[in-house]
């Protein structure tokens, strides 16, 4: 159920807004033009933070915190997430997703459905992971992905992840689309890659959509142009 909120709200005194993110937006635009439309409102100075990133070419679940709710960042940082994920078999990208061209191509008409279900279950877990080069990820204080634009060598960590459950939706290879249930920090376009890899294909993400994020679901989020419509 979605909270209501108006230009009356008391957003010093603490508010959780959740943002259905649209495709294209990075998650610093979506908290840029909230603070712009909230600044013009008369809230000068009020924090502003959302609470856990999504990349441009995913949408869904963005909770941004405002006045006194930004101290709840980290807390709600911490929650697992879900997500409803296509996959494409067959080939990779160097941003794991379609950020970029892809650059190898692997045949997938061996892959089977069943092959693709051990795969999911063999992935799930706790286990490190390795991010992806293009990510925002910090390194020495700087993004990694501003050392992979710069053509520079960086050396990424693995990260302690967990992954709580993953479902097949759909397998019209090679195309795949499936649920992930995951802890903070789980990268679903390294996922990808990494089922890809299991299957012995190769994969790359095609769509992203976070459904939940802790307790805040998809259909509890505002639009933009929802939040635009009412504090314009």
């Amino acid at each position: 159920m979605k909270q209501p909120f108006s230009k009356e709200t008391d957003f010093r005194s603490g508010y959780v807004l959740v943002v259905d993110k649209p495709l294209g937006w990075t998650s610093t635009d979506v908290v840029r033009r909230i603070k712009f439309m909230l600044r013009r409102d008369g809230f000068k100075n009020l924090k502003v933070g959302h609470a856990g990133t999504l990349d441009p070419l995913a949408t869904g679940v963005l909770i941004v915190c405002l006045g006194k709710a930004t101290k709840q960042v980290e807390a709600l940082q911490a929650e697992e997430k879900e997500y409803v994920a296509d996959l494409r078999l067959g080939a990779t990208t160097a941003s794991f997703d379609l950020e970029h061209p892809i650059d190898a191509t692997y045949p997938w008409e061996h892959v089977t459905r069943e092959a693709v279900e051990q795969a999911l279950a063999s992935l799930c877990g706790e286990r490190l992971q390795m991010p992806p080069l293009y990510s925002a990820k910090k390194i020495d204080g700087q993004r990694a992905y501003e050392y992979a634009r710069d053509g520079e060598e960086v050396k990424l960590r693995a990260a302690l992840i967990h992954i709580y459950e993953m479902e097949l939706l759909s397998c019209e290879l090679p195309d795949l689309r499936i649920r992930v249930r995951c802890s903070k920090g789980t990268y679903i376009r390294s996922l990808a890659r990494e089922i890809g890899e299991a299957v012995g294909s190769g994969a790359h993400l095609t769509a992203l959509r976070r459904t939940r994020s802790g307790g805040f679901r998809a259909e509890d989020g505002y639009t933009m142009d929802e939040i635009t419509a009412i504090l314009k």
